[in-house]
C-alpha cells in the first residue's frame, strides 16, 4: 500500500476523497462548540462544512472547546491535523469517506476556563453550541428543575470569574459581553433532551442569578436558546474504525464513522444571526417538540429497550441485538404497542413509519455501536427517555407490560453480571447505588422501584409495579430470553 496521508491544510489536495474546496486559512470564527465528540463532528460540523463547500458561511467557522481534562486528548489529535476530520459513512450497501474542515481551532483546556470565556466574550462568536450529554445539565432528577445544590454550581456561584462548568463559562462570557456593550450570543444545545433549549436557558439563567441577578435578567431578556432535535448514529471510534481510513489512503486518529442518515430540526430563534443551514437540509420549525418527541421516544428509548438486555446476554453491538430473534421481536412489539401510541406524526413521517426506519437503522451491521455505549448512564436515559412514555401509557389506561419488562431488564443488567457469569463493569455515574438496589431486588423486586430519584411516584402505580415485579422474578428464575418470548407471545398485562 502507498504511504498513508496525514491530514493537514497542505495535504488536502493529495486526498482521493471529497475534501474542503474552500480556503480554510481564510475562514473566521462564528461558533464556539463545547464538547467536540464524534457526534458533533459527524453532525453539526458536517452541515456547516456543506455550506462552506457551497461558498457560504466562511465567517461561521467553529472553535472547539472542552471543560474536562479528558477533552485534552481530542484537542491534541485535532490540532495535529489542523482540526480536520475524516468522516466515513457506513451505508449497508457502500462505504464512503469525506474530510470535513469547518472547525479551525480547539481552545486550551484550563482550570477556570479562561481561554473559553475569552473566546465566547468575543462578539465575533454569535452561537455557542454544546454536546455535553443528557446528564450534563444539572437537572434535579425529581423536580426536573435547576439543581442549585450541586457542588459544581455552588463553586461557580461563589467563583463566577473562574467557573468549573461549561454553564459557568457561558455566564462569565455573557457578563463580559454585557459590560463591553456587546449583544449576547445564542446558546444552542445539541443534546438529546426534551426541550433542550429551554433546559439550557434554565441552567444558564438560574446559575447567573446565584451570583448576579441583574445579569440573569439581561440574559433572560436578550439571549436566545432555541430548542433543537439532532439525529445521527456516530459510534465510538476503535481500532476497526481507525483502519477504515487506511482504505482511503488516510491516517486519521480522530476519524469518525457514522450512518447514512442525519436529521437536525431547530427553532429559528437566533439573536445574533445564523448560517443558512436550511439550504443544506436542516429543518427550521416552530414545533421542534413534535420532532424531538418522535425521535427521543422511538430512537432513544428504543436504544434502552435493547441495550440493557443485549449487555446481559453478552451481545456486543446494537446491530447484533437486532439480529437476535427474541430481542428484535421484543423491540418491535414494545415500539409498536407501547411507544408509538404516545407519539404524534410530524410532516412527512408517521410514528409507524419512523419505527420502521429506526428498525432498519439499528440493524445496519456496518455500524459497530456497542451495547455498552448505548447502555451507559441509564439513570439519566431511562428517566429522560423511557419513564415519560410509561407515565403517558398509564395516564391513557394502556398497557405498560413491555415497558415494565424494559425496566426489569435494566435492573437485571445493573446487578453487574451477565447470564454467562462475566462481570459488567460500572457503566453509570451512580452505578454503586444502582448495583446495590439491583442485588436487593433479586429477592425483593420492589427494592429497585424504591429508588425515588428515578421512579418517584411510579413506585405506587400498581399496574406498573405488579408487572415489573412479575418480570424481574421471571428473569432471575428463567432468564431474559424466556421473559421476552412470553411478552412477545402474549401480553401478560392483559391477563392480570
Amino acid at each position: 500500500m502507498d504511504e498513508l496521508i496525514s491530514l493537514s491544510n497542505t495535504t488536502l489536495n493529495q486526498l482521493s476523497v471529497e475534501h474542503p474546496q474552500y480556503d480554510r486559512t481564510a475562514l473566521t470564527p462564528g461558533i464556539a462548540h463545547i464538547g467536540v465528540g464524534n457526534f458533533h463532528r459527524a453532525h453539526q460540523a458536517w452541515y456547516l462544512h456543506r455550506l462552506m463547500q457551497a461558498g457560504e458561511a466562511h465567517d461561521w467557522a467553529i472553535i472547539g472547546a472542552g471543560v474536562r481534562p479528558y477533552d485534552a486528548a481530542m484537542r491534541e489529535k485535532l490540532l495535529a491535523q489542523d482540526c480536520l476530520t475524516t468522516l466515513v459513512e457506513l451505508d449497508p450497501e457502500n462505504v464512503s469517506a469525506e474530510v470535513v474542515g469547518s472547525m479551525i481551532d480547539y481552545l486550551p483546556i484550563e482550570e477556570g476556563n479562561a481561554p473559553l470565556i475569552a473566546q465566547m466574550a468575543d462578539p465575533a462568536i454569535r452561537i455557542v453550541a454544546m454536546t455535553v450529554t443528557e446528564s450534563g445539565y444539572y437537572i434535579d432528577p425529581v423536580t426536573k428543575g435547576f439543581d442549585a445544590a450541586h457542588p459544581d454550581l455552588l463553586h461557580d456561584a461563589a467563583h463566577p470569574d473562574t467557573p468549573r462548568t461549561a454553564f459557568g463559562a457561558l455566564v462569565a462570557a455573557l457578563k463580559l459581553r454585557r459590560a463591553a456593550g456587546h449583544a449576547p450570543f445564542t446558546g444552542l444545545s445539541c443534546d438529546n433532551l426534551q426541550g433542550n433549549g429551554d433546559i439550557l436557558r434554565q441552567t444558564v439563567v438560574s446559575l447567573a442569578r446565584l451570583s448576579d441577578p441583574e445579569l440573569a435578567d439581561w440574559i433572560d431578556a436578550n439571549a436566545t436558546f432555541p430548542n433543537s432535535m439532532v439525529d445521527c448514529i456516530a459510534p465510538v471510534t476503535g481500532p476497526k474504525e481507525l483502519a477504515l481510513a487506511h482504505d482511503f489512503g488516510i491516517k486519521d486518529p480522530a476519524l469518525v464513522t457514522h450512518e447514512a442518515f442525519r436529521q437536525w430540526v431547530i427553532e429559528d430563534k437566533f439573536c445574533a444571526g445564523r448560517p443558512a443551514w436550511d439550504t443544506v437540509g436542516v429543518t427550521f420549525s416552530d414545533d421542534v417538540h413534535a420532532f424531538e418527541t418522535m425521535k427521543i421516544r422511538i430512537l432513544n428509548a428504543g436504544h434502552q429497550v435493547i441495550a440493557n438486555v443485549g449487555e446481559t446476554l453478552s451481545i456486543e453491538t446494537i446491530a447484533g441485538c437486532m439480529a437476535h430473534p427474541a430481542i428484535r421481536n421484543f423491540f418491535g412489539k414494545v415500539e409498536r404497542n407501547e411507544i408509538a401510541p404516545t407519539v404524534a406524526p410530524v410532516p412527512g413521517k408517521t410514528p409507524a413509519a419512523y419505527v420502521d426506519l429506526i428498525e432498519a437503522r439499528f440493524s445496519n451491521p456496518r455500524i459497530v455501536d456497542t451495547t455498552r455505549r448505548v447502555a451507559f448512564d441509564g439513570s439519566a436515559r431511562h428517566t429522560g427517555f423511557v419513564l415519560p412514555i410509561l407515565r403517558d401509557q398509564l395516564a391513557a389506561g394502556r398497557s405498560v407490560s413491555g415497558l415494565a419488562l424494559v425496566e426489569a431488564l435494566w435492573a437485571r443488567m445493573c446487578a453487574g453480571t451477565r447470564e454467562d457469569g462475566s462481570v459488567i463493569e460500572a457503566n453509570d455515574p451512580i452505578w454503586a447505588e444502582l448495583n446495590a438496589a439491583a442485588l436487593e431486588a433479586k429477592e425483593q423486586p420492589t427494592a429497585w422501584l424504591d429508588q425515588s430519584n428515578i421512579y418517584g411516584d411510579l413506585r405506587d402505580a400498581e399496574l406498573f409495579r405488579d408487572a415489573f415485579c412479575r418480570w424481574l422474578t421471571m428473569i432471575w428464575d428463567q432468564g431474559c430470553i424466556p421473559a421476552m418470548n412470553e411478552y412477545i407471545a402474549f401480553d401478560r398485562q392483559k391477563s392480570a
